[in-house]
């Protein structure tokens, strides 16, 4: 799946870059591609939260009933 993000030079150095579609999907680097790789971390643990999340709410308790 694709998402935009969006790339911004910090006046005094480095970037913030964020998913304007994901609020709260934010992150920083020193350089460019730093800046990249700290967002996809970012979107990687987004996504497995939300599975987590799923599954938590589909969890089967043993000897209920």
């Amino acid at each position: 799946m694709r998402m935009t993000v969006v790339l911004e030079e910090e006046e005094e150095r480095g970037y913030t870059v964020y998913v304007p579609s994901l609020p709260g999907c934010i992150s920083q680097g020193e350089t460019r591609e730093e800046a990249l790789k700290n967002i996809k971390e970012v979107l990687k643990n987004r996504r497995f939260l939300a599975c987590q999340a799923s599954l938590e709410r589909y969890r089967v308790v043993s000897g209920a009933g």
